[in-house]
Parts: structure tokens; sequence; C-alpha cells
């Protein structure tokens, strides 16, 4: 199975403020955001992410199973458009192909970037690089012991201040 990790960042690596907040995040970003997303057919997220899309009114995404990686158990009000687990990176993935699917597509945080990277999972990373430093915020990885090495595939200037990185990760 193909897995992406996709996210928008600060110049400097965040992914958001510490009040969760993504203002530095482009139309731009969202909407490749929302074509390979919905390519894929699913997203996978953690549950700060799923409580930041539920206040925003983004969950559950439409066209998309959401998948909601979460340790504490959250009531499903969404039916098979959402499902809420607290199985692993690799565990998700399997439940993912036998529902047919062929690519992963990972939406945040930084834990679940960390988990999925740490167990050598992902395939293709993009990152959208917005032209803001945030002093204090959540990194674009959550610190834990592994190392990544990647191949940058394509660059795209998205506009005149924004960049996309498209690398494949090294196994």
């Amino acid at each position: 199975m193909k897995v992406i990790l996709y996210m928008a960042i600060t110049a400097n690596g965040k992914i958001a403020k510490e009040n969760d907040e993504v203002f530095f995040v482009s139309k731009n970003s969202w909407k490749i955001f929302d074509v390979i997303s919905k390519k894929a057919g699913n997203i996978i997220m953690g549950r700060r992410t799923y409580e930041i899309s539920l206040a925003d009114k983004t969950f559950p995404y439409s066209e998309r199973l959401n998948v909601v990686m979460a340790k504490k158990p959250v009531k499903n009000k969404w039916g098979e458009r959402a499902i809420f687990t607290y199985l692993a990176p690799k565990e998700v993935l399997n439940m993912l192909e036998k529902k047919g699917f062929k690519t992963a597509f990972i939406g945040g945080g930084s834990k679940i970037n960390s988990a999925f990277l740490k167990e050598k999972l992902v395939n293709e990373i993009y990152l959208d690089v917005e032209p803001v430093f945030i002093g204090k915020g959540i990194p674009l990885l959550a610190e834990s012991s592994f190392e990544t090495t990647l191949e940058l595939i394509d660059t795209k200037k998205l506009s005149s201040n924004e960049v996309q990185l498209h690398y494949r990760v090294k196994k």
C-alpha cells in the first residue's frame, strides 16, 4: 500500500500555533490537500486533528473514509464515513487494505506523522512551505527515536511566496 503524508508547514517546520491555529495555510495548499486525499479515498488523523476539524466543521471530510487514531474512545456519529480506532499504524493500513484502498493519506498531526515514519510505513511526503515563522507551535514531527532519509522528487511554486516539496522516502 502506498502511504502519503501531506502537511502544510511554516518555513521553520510548524504545522500549527500552540492554540492549534493554522491561519498561515493557503487556499492553494488546502485545495491540493483536498484533491490528493479524495484521490486516496481516505484520510488518517490523530485525535487532536479530529477535534480541530470537528470545531471548524470540516469533519468528516466528504468523499473520504475518515480514520481517527485515538487512544480514548470517541462516539462515532458519522456511521460508515468515519472509523475511530486505537490500532497501531501498520494495523490501520492493513484495515484500509482489506477495505480495498491502494493508497493511505496521512493528514496529521505530529504524533501520527512520527508514528508512521518511525515504523517506516510512509512512501511519499508532500510539504507545502508557507512564508511565515512561528516561534512557538506544533512541530511537523513529535520527538521520537528514528531517522528517515528522503529523496526530492519534485518542487512546485504554489504562489509567489509558497512552494511544495515532494519527497520519496528512501527505504
